[in-house]
């Protein structure tokens, strides 16, 4: 019988190292702007490829690697204003979970077909097993620490590919999921030699039909809205010199073609007023000026200040009656909004740290408005890619999101697409219509089925007027929660532990322990 740990594709330590750099790099060029998305699978595959035969130390070793050529590659936006230490940081800080993640996934491809001789075992637990810990190590460093960074996922790549239809059954950790699943049943049949070629070839076709085929939520139309989304296209950047209320100018000149439009509501995006109309008379005169000649409520980014401390906040005004809602970012970015546990950081960093000269707080108010009748969950910025507050949306019976934003920070690097291709990918998962709404870009109108409604050029002002559907369908990702991403960490994590077992055991039984 042939032995089902058969050492093919084991190749050197030194070639491990240069194939996962190489496969880092391919993995980002799937990702936007690229769109490459075919690359990101063979990225993934490559790494796979990278850990065989390397044991837990140097896997993890292989996969600092990796993340490291990956995670430089993919956040180099950070470096257009901040520089080398935070890109730095934040690669190394990532590229830490990768090593660990892929040193875990070392010892189920070299330990997994002992542990599980079986044809269904090499082909069916393996990979389960190592997409199932691939997914637990983006599930556990897209919220921690600090909340996480829930950037460079593995279904992120996917946005406008053939598999992007599946986020609406299985959400953005099961597509992750499925694509690390594929890469690793493609390795396992490649390895597995006592297999015919005409069976490894029908697995395979199969299983990417399967997934090719897969169809589309239907989502069920419950109305629509006439809206207008503004981009003034400020640089609202943290190093922009302007004079106060500049922003609040561009904005309110992007909007003045609006009026005689018939429109049921207007969205400013993230900081789209630098001067906080709720602490400002002439500023809530501008608002209230638009508002009534738009005879529509605006909602609009700002920076407000209640009972001594600041909170990037979205309102909700209304002609006469000022804020009538609002909601205050719940997930401000660590070390760019506000800096967790400054004493300890600054004296790595004292100039860095000091560019942020105030701490953001943590909104506690609910992110739906309701604005005439008409439901919106409102994300700001990175809110966006924090799965639970897209659930919370959800939940709260939201018809149409909001995803208001500022990138003026990342000038025209690929940040602002990045984001841009998670907020499509949450118009699938949620069946919801998502409005992307920037400073300066990338602007867009997502429809429920992933497809572009509207946009806007980059760094050019103008507006999008567009009657979309709204919806009150529950996806069966939305339905799921986080069940789906539980399920198959757990499986992921239960197999990694089973291998360890059996590693330990076969050790014991060796020396006669």
């Amino acid at each position: 019988m042939t032995e089902p740990d058969r050492r093919v594709l084991n190749m050197p330590l030194w070639a491990s190292i240069l194939l996962a750099a190489g496969a880092g790099v391919i993995l980002d060029a799937g990702f936007p702007d690229r769109d490459w998305w075919i690359l990101a699978p063979v990225g993934v595959f490559l790494m796979l490829v990278a850990l065989l035969g390397r044991g837990p130390w140097t896997g993890l070793l292989v996969g600092a690697v990796a993340g490291l050529s990956f995670w430089l590659v993919h956040v180099s936006w950070l470096t257009l204003y901040l520089g080398l230490p935070p890109w730095l940081g934040l690669a190394g800080l990532e590229s830490v979970f990768f090593a660990v993640g892929m040193s875990l996934i070392a010892v189920v491809l070299n330990r997994g077909p002992r542990a599980w001789p079986t044809t269904f075992g090499r082909l069916g637990i393996v990979p389960v097993v190592v997409a199932g810990l691939w997914t637990a190590r983006e599930a556990i460093s897209a919220v921690w620490p600090y909340g996480g960074f829930a950037w460079g996922r593995v279904a992120i790549s996917q946005s406008e590919s053939p598999f992007n239809s599946l986020v609406a059954w299985v959400g953005m950790s099961g597509l992750s999921f499925v694509i690390v699943w594929l890469c690793a049943l493609m390795l396992q049949l490649i390895r597995a030699g006592d297999l015919s070629i005409s069976a490894r070839s029908g697995i395979a076709i199969a299983s990417v039909a399967l997934v090719l085929v897969f169809p589309s939520w239907p989502t069920v139309q419950s109305g629509t809205t006439r809206l207008a989304a503004v981009q003034g296209a400020s640089d609202a950047g943290l190093f922009a010199q302007n004079s106060p209320g500049q922003i609040l100018q561009d904005h309110a000149s992007a909007t003045l073609p609006l009026i005689g439009e018939d429109l049921d509501f207007v969205v400013w995006p993230e900081n789209g007023s630098d001067i906080d109309p709720t602490r400002n008379a002439q500023s809530a005169k501008v608002l209230d000026y638009l508002s009534t000649k738009l005879d529509a409520p605006i909602v609009a980014g700002t920076i407000t200040l209640r009972d001594d401390v600041f909170y990037n906040t979205s309102l909700l005004w209304k002609a006469g009656e000022g804020a009538v809602d609002w909601y205050d970012k719940v997930h401000p970015v660590p070390f760019g909004e506000y800096v967790p546990d400054r004493e300890f950081w600054r004296p790595f960093a004292p100039d860095l740290i000091d560019l942020i000269p105030r701490d953001y707080g943590i909104g506690t108010r609910d992110s739906i408005f309701d604005i005439n009748g008409i439901r919106a969950g409102i994300a700001i910025c990175f809110d966006i890619a924090d799965d639970q507050l897209i659930h919370n949306m959800i939940s709260g019976k939201a018809e149409i999101i909001l995803a208001q934003t500022n990138n003026a920070d990342f000038g025209t690097t690929d940040e602002s697409v990045q984001q841009l291709a998670i907020a499509r990918l949450r118009a699938i998962e949620a069946g919801r219509t998502v409005v992307n709404i920037s400073t300066v870009g990338s602007s867009a109108i997502i429809t429920p089925d992933g497809e572009t409604l509207d946009s806007l050029p980059t760094w050019e002002a103008g507006v999008m007027v567009q009657t979309v559907p709204l919806s009150t369908s529950v996806t069966p990702a939305m339905s799921l929660g986080r069940g789906i991403e539980w399920l198959v960490s757990g499986l992921g994590l239960a197999g990694f532990l089973l291998c360890a077992l059996a590693g330990t055991q076969k050790r014991r039984n060796k020396f006669g322990a």
